[in-house]
């Protein structure tokens, strides 16, 4: 039995990804990493066929047509062998000593017959060739280390901390019972993994390991801003996917903590649609963030007015040019402060 599944996303990641495969064979023979070749063209296909020759008990290497990176990582969770899941960009890597930590947990858990839903563990932003911008978000404000909790045990969130992929490792039925079919040929569907299984998550633990380095530097990656606002359709479709996909009286029925952070998740993603919408700056631009507004409200009244209110998303809507200029130059100073892309 595997206790875990690594699935690699890879598309034309021949330069950097054996960085990532060889951090995670650390991991050793209770794991199991399924790297997906989606359509590349370089010799990724190649690298990922070796390293399964090199390690048939533990490494499964698929092509498959281009689909994207969520179209990836459907084709690893479709595989996955392992009790929980986690998904490893192939441009970043997970350390060591903290992945060996994890490695013993999750053989411990088992002997002891603990079934978790969900494993939280910290990332490091990881400016590869400007370290001192390096930093790690930790969740040690959130939950109690090495703790069996629910979302009723959690703390105060600080402004810039929200769990993202990086940080989390599902119990693998758990994706699966919540449906979970990622959009293709689509960029930051990260965003739907991260949420859209949250309501069935009963059963949490963090750990205060420094495990996932996520490489920003790239100047091709989906979250340069550059990159990001060219991409901003597909941004505002994953904000919509949210609102419509996040059945919130579910998440109340769990608890009233995760209906406020999935509220939350909400703001922070309309907070980025609206800056970014703001700084391409045209008149269609403006008319995208009117409508999506309006398609807010129109789907649920009480949502739109708490976006509206005293929340992230509704900082970036006073109005007028000058309440434009304070959106955007909000952003900037955060941007700079806290070097998230």
């Amino acid at each position: 039995m595997k206790l875990i599944t690594f699935t690699v996303p890879c598309y034309n990641s021949a330069d950097y990804m054996e960085r990532c495969i060889n951090s995670l064979i650390k991991a050793g023979d209770m794991a199991e990493i399924i790297i997906v070749n989606d359509g590349s063209s370089d010799k990724t296909g190649e690298i990922a066929h070796h390293y399964e020759k090199l390690y048939p008990n533990m490494i499964r290497a698929v092509d498959k047509e281009n689909g994207g990176h969520g179209s990836g990582v459907n084709t690893g969770l479709r595989m996955a062998q392992g009790k929980y899941f986690k998904v490893v960009d192939s441009d970043d890597w997970l350390d060591e000593k903290s992945l060996k930590r994890l490695m013993n947990r999750l053989v411990c858990w088992e002997k002891k017959g603990i079934s978790l839903d969900l494993i939280v563990c910290n990332y490091i932003y990881d400016h590869l060739y400007e370290p001192e911008k390096n930093h790690k978000t930790s969740y040690k404000n959130i939950f109690k280390h090495g703790r069996l909790s629910t979302w009723n045990d959690m703390g105060i969130w600080k402004p810039s901390q929200y769990l993202i992929m990086h940080a989390l490792y599902f119990r693998t039925e758990i994706l699966r019972e919540s449906g979970l079919v990622l959009p293709e040929h689509m960029f930051y569907v990260d965003n739907i993994f991260t949420c859209q299984p949250l309501h069935l998550v009963k059963r949490i633990c963090y750990l205060d390991l420094d495990l996932y380095h996520y490489f920003i530097g790239r100047e091709d990656q989906s979250v340069n801003e550059s990159v990001h606002i060219s991409r901003i359709d597909q941004q505002l479709y994953i904000t919509e996917y949210l609102l419509k996909n996040i059945d919130m009286r579910k998440c109340r029925s769990v608890s009233r903590k995760l209906e406020m952070y999935q509220l939350r998740y909400l703001s922070i993603m309309m907070t980025i649609s609206n800056i970014y919408l703001l700084k391409i700056g045209t008149e269609e631009a403006l008319e995208k963030r009117r409508r999506l507004w309006a398609d807010v409200k129109e789907y649920d009244p009480n949502i739109y007015y708490y976006l509206r209110g005293l929340t992230l998303s509704g900082l970036t809507m006073i109005p007028g040019s000058i309440g434009r200029s304070i959106a955007v130059h909000g952003y900037d100073i955060a941007q700079k402060l806290i070097s998230f892309n």
